[in-house]
């Protein structure tokens, strides 16, 4: 992943250093674990665990020759820890054995950060599900004005989605959080289940019978759990670009007046920027799910067609995700709420978005559903004709008049009776918390 989109804590997780200590360290606990079971002395395991060590540079000048990485890495390792010793390193292993396994390491500790930014994300938006609870704005489906809802339950529909993320990322860790050191096909011919068992209970994983590599869809179900966190980001910030409108103008992301400049060459433009930036990074990481799915199906006990395409996915796929849940948060701790421009908005619409309500009265007072549908629709398309109070028109139709009384009708209209049911989402809310 490129710099602009990679946050240091997660980067640092990625690095040569940290594939290849992750590597070594496989390597060191496996010798170790020979010399438990009596193979390897016990003077040559310490002496590997005590000199053991890489250099990058020379590990990738050994690849020119080798043409394998891992055989470039063992080499180096063994150099490092010198003869009689370093023969030692890499006994009964195949390459997978470490490679899997590190790799399993390394997208644990991801994991972890993941859970951990989405968590917080989660927390920052119920904290604002809270303070705009009782903020009245119009709900829109199809972009159109439809009833009134609040922003807290925007928000708080937000948090629930971002939860059950925190959920699937919890699920994907226990996914990965495997290894395997079982050999060349999957059978431990030539490694004892021990060896495997003392390597993965040190790392903290769960050793899981394997071909030659672990299965695919463990990795895949990670990059699934990535992909949703990024769309649950991307409906949030989908929602704030739109709000963020001229001609809407309730929300806007942070801005920093003064340093910030939102065009170079409109001085007044505040534009969503950071929503539409990781609107687009969610489109990347589905892609990588898709590449991810595709590497499932290999060859009998193995190929290496997943290998070049997991170099690229699973960091990327990584540092996105993390970069995407650590901005959103950012975004809504500091966004911009109008709620005054809220009601304007609700009110723009000359108050059709109490249609139902109209309806439902007429209906309880006797009159068909069709009819008082039709009767609410007429009314309904004279008000944008004539741009005025929808009541108002409504009290001009003398069949509207003949069917409800004048104080149905007003109670039609009656916004706090709107949203007076909001804190059935808030129910949920405090109670998934608290669980």
């Amino acid at each position: 992943m490129i710099p602009r989109y990679s946050l240091p804590e997660m980067a640092m997780l990625f690095t040569d250093d940290a594939k290849f200590g992750a590597w070594l360290e496989v390597e060191i606990l496996a010798t170790e674990a020979w010399a438990e079971i009596g193979v390897v002395p016990t003077p040559a395991a310490e002496a590997v665990r005590a000199r053991a060590g890489f250099d990058v540079a020379a590990i990738d000048e050994r690849e020119l020759i080798t043409e394998h990485d891992v055989a470039a890495f063992v080499d180096v390792v063994q150099e490092r820890v010198g003869q009689p010793e370093g023969a030692w390193v890499h006994y009964g292993l195949t390459s997978s054995d470490v490679v899997d396994t590190a790799l399993a390491l390394q997208l644990t500790r991801a994991a972890d950060l993941l859970i951990g930014a989405a968590v917080e994300l989660e927390e920052a938006l119920t904290k604002q599900a809270h303070v705009y609870r009782d903020t009245a704005m119009v709900g829109r489906t199809h972009g159109i004005h439809a009833e009134p809802t609040t922003f807290g339950i925007k928000l708080a529909l937000w948090a629930l989605q971002v939860r059950r993320d925190v959920e699937r990322l919890r699920r994907a860790r226990a996914g990965i959080a495997v290894g395997k050191l079982s050999g060349a096909v999957g059978t431990y011919s030539n490694v004892d289940p021990r060896v495997e068992a003392h390597v993965c209970r040190a790392l903290g994983l769960t050793p899981v019978p394997a071909t030659q590599v672990l299965a695919r869809d463990r990795h895949a179900e990670l990059l699934y759990a990535c992909a949703s966190a990024g769309a649950a980001v991307e409906q949030c910030a989908l929602e704030i670009r739109h709000l963020q409108r001229t001609e809407v103008r309730e929300v806007e992301e942070p801005f920093r007046a003064g340093k910030q400049k939102g065009s170079s060459a409109m001085p007044h433009k505040r534009n969503p920027v950071k929503s539409e930036q990781l609107c687009g990074l969610a489109r990347v990481l589905r892609a990588d799910l898709m590449a991810g799915m595709e590497d499932i199906a290999l060859w009998h006990e193995r190929d290496i067609s997943h290998s070049s395409v997991e170099r690229i996915i699973l960091p990327d796929a990584c540092l996105l995700a993390y970069y995407l849940l650590v901005k959103m948060r950012s975004i809504i701790e500091g966004m911009v709420v109008y709620p005054e421009r809220m009601i304007e908005n609700l009110d723009a619409s000359y108050g059709l978005v109490f249609s139902q309500p109209v309806l439902l009265a007429i209906v309880e007072a006797g009159r068909s559903r069709d009819d008082a549908y039709r009767m609410v629709q007429r009314n309904a398309m004279k008000t944008w004709e004539e741009r005025r109070p929808f009541i108002d028109v409504l009290r001009d139709d003398p069949e509207v008049v003949a069917a409800i009384s004048p104080e149905a009708l007003a109670g039609a209209f009656d916004l706090t009776k709107a949203i007076a049911n909001i804190g059935r989402t808030f129910d949920v809310l405090d109670q998934e918390a608290t669980a």
